[in-house]
């Protein structure tokens, strides 16, 4: 072998095994959950006089779910002179009048409920939250996104946890309205639920760092307030205030049995969109707070996890020149005669892919899913979670580098069953370059299935499939929602009368 062909096996087998050792903290993830499985979480005590509670619902263009979120906020059990909902609302569309008139219908009930809007949205949600909690009269204050159904038993499975007065936030896991709206809903559902039921559970209860999902959850004020605040230099505001939170000591709890159920993005250019926040902002905090937490005295477990935590995106950065590497690796290592060198990479995709079978299979076990259900959508998730990585890893990318982007809101679209309409539906996702990307590598990999099946190199074909299938399906998609939604806005514009300038 001549050294660029060294240097390409070697480069191949160094990402797969970066790739192996994130792909097995699955299984750490799994075995903390099992082991603390049964530690429940219970409230010290229960709270004589109940505390005045806030609740903070940051809204911008939600016209199809906000009247949905008011009313199931409104609803929920507490004493109505112990409860403040405040509406905060940076919209620049219809929903500004739809919020003002749902928030008057409900102040006339007697509820104690505030319409907040914001000529600027300096900050973006973090700024929305910091601006409401300055009127907030709550020595607690709970945070609703406007695609969540809180539950009316809400706070009283929540607020008596805080008794504990080293308790600084208490997350519910979330349920999803439409689950069962398409074959994407359904992955992502899984994905949350192994989000949620394994990986939140086995952190808190093992000791480590969990977070706030931005949602869903109620903080102590305090504790918001000795962290530093909300602040905006990331786009994940939660993870950010949460990993603060916890370095400044206080606990947090998870309650995986309490679910607040919400709407899941239906669209595969929301969904990108949204997984596109989350990577940059994780990565955002990871190299913000990284340092911090290495030079603290905590546990040597708890950096680990905090680590693997923060920088869990960075295999999506990998991923990419895996997918360049493995066809070319394949047809060098063939060339050579190394047929039993091949073999190696079984043990690191085993590690990299069997983890993420068993770590989605126990999640949707313990939501107590059927056998077929835990196992059918497998395929696609792996396949799923491979098309991601050409958006996920620009995220990455621009985080390192330090670009700097607007908070852009995943649109809600107020769906839940199959067969509703969204095309017409005004909020969309934007139009990116990445499809092109996608599907040249979905083409790519698809020239590596004929090399292998014309040299029979057979067990190469299921890894090799997977990652044609997630490229080309995300890759086709996006492009076909996108085209749809470019002359649905071109309609628009033509339907519009014509009118004289500044008019």
């Amino acid at each position: 072998m001549d050294p660029l062909e060294i240097a390409v096996v070697v480069a191949y087998v160094a990402v797969l095994l970066v790739l192996s050792l994130y792909g097995s903290h699955r299984y750490v993830m799994a075995y903390l959950y099992y082991r603390h499985k049964y530690k429940l979480p219970t409230p010290q005590g229960r709270f004589q006089a109940l505390p005045r509670v806030t609740i903070q619902l940051p809204i911008f263009n939600e016209m199809y779910v906000v009247e949905r979120l008011v009313e199931a906020v409104c609803k929920i059990a507490y004493p109505r002179d112990l409860l403040e909902i405040q509406v905060l609302d940076d919209s620049i569309d219809e929903t500004r009048e739809i919020a003002r008139r749902c928030v008057e219908r409900w102040r006339e009930q007697g509820i104690d409920i505030a319409y907040i809007h914001r000529t600027n949205r300096q900050g973006f949600k973090a700024g929305a939250l910091e601006n409401g909690l300055k009127l907030a009269k709550g020595e607690f204050v709970a945070v609703f996104d406007a695609d969540f159904v809180p539950e009316p038993d809400f706070l009283e499975k929540t607020v008596h946890f805080f008794t504990d007065p080293g308790i600084g936030m208490v997350q519910v896991r979330w349920e999803h309205l439409n689950r069962s709206y398409s074959a994407l809903t359904q992955a992502q559902s899984i994905f949350l639920d192994g989000h949620f039921v394994i990986e939140h559970t086995a952190r808190n209860r093992s000791g480590c760092f969990f977070n706030f999902n931005g949602t869903a959850g109620v903080w102590r004020r305090e504790t918001i307030a000795s962290a530093g605040g909300w602040q905006h230099d990331t786009l994940t505001e939660d993870l950010d205030l949460s990993y603060r939170a916890q370095l400044a000591g206080w606990r947090f709890v998870f309650l995986p049995q309490v679910v607040a159920p919400a709407e899941i993005p239906v669209e595969m250019n929301a969904f990108k969109s949204q997984q596109h926040r989350w990577a940059k902002g994780s990565i955002q905090t990871a190299l913000k707070l990284l340092p911090r937490i290495f030079a603290s005295d905590l546990p040597f477990q708890v950096k680990k996890e905090a680590f693997f935590h923060l920088t869990a995106n960075f295999a999506y950065l990998l991923m990419i020149p895996l997918a360049v590497l493995m066809p070319i690796s394949v047809i060098v290592r063939v060339s050579h005669g190394w047929f039993e060198v091949l073999l190696l990479d079984i043990p690191f995709f085993a590690a990299a892919t069997l983890s993420v079978c068993s770590f989605y299979v126990a999640s949707q076990r313990e939501i107590g899913a059927s056998r077929w259900q835990q196992l059918k959508y497998l395929p696609f998730l792996m396949a799923l979670g491979i098309g991601l990585s050409v958006n996920n890893a620009r995220a990455v990318v621009e985080a390192l580098l330090g670009h700097q982007t607007g908070f852009t809101r995943t649109p809600k679209l107020g769906v839940r069953k199959a067969g509703e309409p969204v095309a017409k539906k005004r909020y969309k996702a934007a139009i990116t370059w990445q499809p092109v990307v996608e599907l040249s590598l979905a083409i790519y990999m698809t020239y590596g299935i004929l090399f292998v099946i014309d040299r029979g190199v057979y067990y190469s074909l299921p890894f090799l499939f997977l990652f044609q299938a997630g490229y080309g399906y995300v890759g086709l998609k996006s492009l076909l929602e996108g085209t749809r939604d470019l002359w649905a806005r071109l309609g628009l514009m033509q339907a519009q009368p014509d009118v004289e300038p500044g008019a």
